[in-house]
């Protein structure tokens, strides 16, 4: 049920999918409707041709490229009395073919139980017309009642299990931290060029590389070294663009790329040349800052817009690209930027270089000496805060690093202003650096402190 604009992309996109996942394409039907059938998805008209076009293919599968309820799929499976796949059971099945971390398994599983689970009926179908009120419940209901009543049960441990293992990923991270070998998890929506952009950076071939988007839908780990150092590259499973997200599969990719931004250090945030900046690139890069994992920011495909670009279109300038990059992500100002090109293989020892320089700024750490003569310096009625809200300085220390965060000593025990945070984190930037990483910045009111201290002492 495609907009007629957009048939002949989406339905190539449907028969690489299936391709994916290992089904061979035998016949394809197309509905053009404002709105799909609430009762059989297609309607009554359509429905007797796809059941004539269903058994002239001898199919032994439709897959339907949209997201069906369960009482559309089950009428459509009763009609053909066939198997019946929507695109989010077509895309959680690639997800569990592609998923090779413990993690990715679970998560995978855990989805197609959720989304299942209001579809199951399997062969206690014939009996579920038996039963009906209490005391007169038959069989069939009896049965698919256990059988949910399993599913959820399963849920429930696949959740606690995931939670053990997100405690052990922690843990991990902790410890890759004291290793010093930083984790660099490539992010970015589906086909950017993520994956070829690892295997450029690591000289492998282990990411699975394709045109269509979505093929990578778990995290892929690559240890190596580069002038002598350690990096742990992932490539994040790519989050989809505009409504798909809407898909329980896609929303899984969502959280699986989340979680392996949490657990990284650095983060690159790939672009597409091309493409330009779109608001996923900026919710992506808000993922990463919030989650205080620093940034670089990779403009991958500029052999296709720069001066090597051969479409006879006028070469894109990269200081001005490079404004516009600015513009539409104010919040990562601190993130740099470079320009690459994945397939050609140019300029990647720049993306080394900067995250060299990021991964040790990740981790600097001011003396609290240091701090309070640059806090000397600091005119803060430049700030603009509003006066009921402005707060008395005593002094100030990093408390900790990966992200650097800095601790307030005032006379008041408040959140403090928007205004007054950025302020003072662009001095910190200015005396100090942090290049690519996000800087904390926290309140304490002194008197609490040491009353504290003074309690301790008794």
């Amino acid at each position: 049920m495609l907009p007629p604009d957009r048939e002949a992309d989406e339905l190539a996109e449907l028969r690489e999918l299936a391709r994916t996942a290992g089904v061979e394409t035998v016949a394809e039907v197309v509905q053009h409707r404002s709105r799909p059938d609430p009762r059989s998805y297609v309607g009554k008209g359509k429905l007797n041709e796809l059941k004539q076009a269903f058994g002239n293919a001898s199919a032994d599968v439709l897959i339907v490229d949209d997201e069906l309820g369960p009482s559309q799929q089950r009428l459509l499976e009763d009609a053909l009395q066939a198997r019946v796949v929507d695109r989010t059971q077509l895309i959680l099945d690639i997800f569990a073919q592609h998923a090779v971390s413990a993690e990715g398994k679970l998560q995978v599983e855990l989805a197609q139980l959720e989304y299942n689970l209001p579809r199951m009926r399997g062969m206690w179908q014939h009996l579920e017309r038996l039963g009906g009120g209490v005391g007169t419940r038959g069989p069939g209901e009896t049965q698919l009642e256990t059988d949910r009543r399993l599913a959820r049960r399963r849920v429930a441990i696949l959740k606690r299990r995931l939670a053990e293992l997100s405690r052990q990923r922690d843990t991990r991270r902790k410890s890759r931290r004291r290793s010093q070998t930083p984790t660099v998890a490539l992010a970015g929506y589906t086909n950017v060029g993520k994956s070829t952009l690892l295997n450029a950076l690591t000289g492998t071939a282990r990411a699975i590389v394709s045109p269509i988007a979505g093929t990578t839908r778990d995290a892929v780990d690559e240890l190596m070294e580069k002038n002598g150092k350690l990096y742990r590259f992932i490539d994040t499973a790519g989050i989809r663009r505009k409504g798909k997200t809407s898909l329980m599969a896609e929303k899984l990719s969502v959280v699986m790329a989340r979680k392996h931004l949490e657990a990284a250090d650095v983060a690159l945030l790939v672009l597409d040349a091309v493409e330009g900046v779109s608001a996923l690139d900026a919710t992506i890069g808000g993922y990463a800052h919030e989650s205080g994992r620093s940034v670089i920011i990779v403009v991958n495909k500029w052999d296709l817009v720069g001066s090597a670009r051969r479409d006879g279109q006028r070469p894109a300038d990269r200081a001005l690209y490079e404004q516009q990059i600015r513009r539409a992500l104010k919040f990562l100002d601190y993130a740099p930027v470079v320009f690459v090109s994945a397939t050609e293989g140019k300029n990647l020892d720049r993306v080394f270089k900067t995250l060299e320089l990021v991964e040790s700024e990740r981790r600097k750490r001011i003396p609290t000496s240091q701090m309070n003569r640059f806090l000397e310096t600091v005119d803060f009625e430049r700030a603009g805060v509003p006066h009921r809200q402005k707060v008395h300085v005593f002094y100030m220390t990093q408390a900790s690093v990966s992200p650097p965060t800095f601790v307030l000593f005032t006379d008041k025990d408040v959140k403090l202003h928007f205004s007054y945070e950025r302020f003072l984190e662009n001095q910190i930037r200015k005396a100090f650096g942090f290049t690519g990483t996000p800087i904390r910045i926290k309140n304490r009111a002194r008197s609490k402190v040491e009353l504290a201290r003074r309690k301790r002492q008794r």
